[in-house]
């Protein structure tokens, strides 16, 4: 499918139609996977210049859910997220690369614990819809994997059979839904003045 133009515009995320999750393996053998409840988001979409879009996003650390508490407590500790000092994990696009085929490669800066560092992600655009209330939506996918302990995520402890407890690998997925939040006479503005959000 293509990205009609008249999805030019600005966007926020709907958190109650939107999963971001993580898997991180376990014991060397198993998968753990987990969510964030609470998070915030906006973008810009340009249809006919992909380049020029945008993406931010705010995530309550402590929000974190496992389902399991005595996990995500350990995770919400200095052993980890430490979110009693750092409440809050963002990210901030940097550039947007059209793919073909409805794919982007979106860079952009990653922070966890105050720590910054530059990541990379393929995002498909699912498609456009007009909801039964008129809000214009439109739907994002995406993953990437990352190393946490480039972000200060090191704890861990040795199994006796070798390895480690805890992968050092976390994959990120993200399925979004968006509703637009200007007039299209606001984005053609935009467009013009070279802005993004």
């Amino acid at each position: 499918m293509s990205i009609p133009a008249s999805s030019t515009g600005h966007y926020a995320i709907d958190p109650s139609h939107t999963d971001i999750g993580f898997a991180v393996r376990h014991a060397m053998i198993s998968k753990v996977r987990g969510s964030f409840s609470r998070f915030s988001g906006s973008g810009y979409l340009d249809a006919e210049d992909p380049s020029r879009s945008s993406l931010e996003l705010t995530i309550d650390a402590a929000s974190i859910d496992t389902r399991n508490a005595d996990r995500d407590g350990h995770l919400r500790s200095a052993d980890f997220l430490d979110v009693e000092h750092y409440p809050e994990i963002r990210f901030v696009s940097t550039s947007v690369e059209p793919l073909g085929d409805d794919r982007f490669r979106v860079t952009g800066d990653l922070t966890i614990r105050d720590v910054t560092r530059p990541v990379s992600f393929e995002l498909t655009y699912t498609g456009a819809v007009k909801d039964p209330f008129g809000n214009q939506r439109i739907g994002l996918e995406g993953t990437t994997t990352i190393d946490r302990r480039e972000w200060g995520l090191t704890w861990n402890t040795p199994l006796d059979t070798g390895g480690v407890l805890v992968g050092e690998k976390v994959t990120l997925d993200f399925q979004v839904e968006a509703i637009r939040t200007d007039e299209r006479h606001e984005a053609d503005e935009a467009v013009g003045a070279g802005a993004s959000s």
